[in-house]
């Protein structure tokens, strides 16, 4: 049994990282492991241009310890007011990395997003133009649509006319939870690709509903059936370009997740690596490991791959769960994955 794994410094495309005390006291978690991460956008209030962009960025660079050479990738969220000649500026000059579709009511802050597609349109003929990628929260909003069928709702509605429209646009189809999506992103050409989270990758919607509701694994989009697992844990582990990993780390003040109307979202970025490292030897597919946290994103980001190395090492005894967060407002829970970690995070060189 391989008990170390050596790999290029892996890199987050899909993360929350919030603002203020909470920022400071999660982004070490990802500045310890990851070089760079695409930074989500939807604060409050969003990250809408160039300038505010820019503002975040050094706010997240001031937060981050000294002795982490850490670079957070920015993002604009999208709207019907979004100008084409502030994305196209942000995005040549190498403030911006990408822009951001959230459906208006999709998720957390995301009710100043697009509800009228056709009206973000002259952006995305300039992203087409230059190569910016458009990340998409793939997700229809209607109370007419089961929850959990808005992803392939969505994928016929929304997100094949879009590809029709705009055929060499890069598309990220963010955090896929279904077959629908896999197999919709593999049917495509090297223009599209997809994140693919830790937590949805280990569990199902049973754990979020059995035995009582389990806010903690309550993120959104939500868990689906096991098919829909088993497909995305086939997807990240064969190596396949065009999937990559985006942990969608979300930390939530675990009162308000366990509250009346609780908030979606998982913190996974203390563990990511190591469960990682579990799913894909569970798969006997460790030597993709690399390809899928490491390889995959930076190239269709057209970044240049990490120089860093990362090594895990596994022990015969399981590894304890990370400690949860502490912050002055409160504890922010880390995700358990519900069964046992034998590997862990042993260095990091940048």
């Amino acid at each position: 049994m391989q008990k170390e794994l050596t790999i290029i410094q892996p890199d987050d495309w899909h993360l929350h990282l919030r603002n203020g005390h909470v920022l400071e006291k999660v982004l070490p978690y990802t500045s310890t492991h990851y070089k760079r991460a695409i930074v989500m956008p939807n604060l409050q209030p969003p990250v809408i241009t160039t300038a505010q962009a820019q503002q975040y960025r050094e706010e997240i660079l001031a937060a981050t310890p000294a002795e982490h050479a850490f670079s957070p990738l920015m993002v604009l969220y999208m709207t019907e007011q979004t100008q084409p000649e502030d994305v196209k500026a942000g995005y040549l000059s190498g403030q911006v990395a990408a822009v951001k579709l959230y459906p208006a009511g999709a998720t957390t802050n995301s009710d100043a997003g697009v509800k009228d597609l056709e009206k973000i349109y002259p952006v995305l003929e300039v992203m087409q133009e230059i190569g910016m990628p458009f990340l998409v929260h793939g997700e229809v909003v209607d109370q007419a649509i089961d929850i959990f069928d808005r992803e392939a709702v969505f994928i016929e509605t929304k997100l094949i006319p879009i590809r029709e429209r705009f055929p060499t646009l890069k598309i990220v189809f963010e955090h896929i939870t279904t077959k629908d999506g896999v197999d919709y992103v593999q049917s495509c050409d090297s223009h599209t690709a997809a994140t693919v989270t830790t937590h949805h990758l280990v569990i199902n919607r049973n754990a979020m509903l059995v035995g009582g509701i389990q806010p903690h694994y309550y993120c959104l989009p939500v868990a689906k059936r096991e098919s829909h697992r088993l497909a995305l844990k086939e997807a990240a582990t064969s190596g396949d370009p065009r999937f990559f990993l985006g942990t969608d780390s979300a930390p939530h003040l675990a009162h308000l997740k366990e509250a009346a109307c609780g908030c979606a979202g998982i913190f996974n970025v203390a563990n990511t690596m190591a469960i990682l490292a579990q799913v894909f030897e569970q798969e006997g597919k460790l030597e993709n490991l690399e390809k899928f946290a490491s390889v995959n994103g930076p190239n269709f980001y057209n970044l240049p791959i990490n120089t860093g190395k990362m090594t895990l090492t596994r022990s015969d005894e399981a590894i304890p769960l990370p400690k949860d967060v502490q912050t002055d407002d409160g504890t922010i829970k880390v995700f358990d994955p519900q069964m046992p970690i034998h590997w862990q995070v042993s260095a990091v060189s940048q």
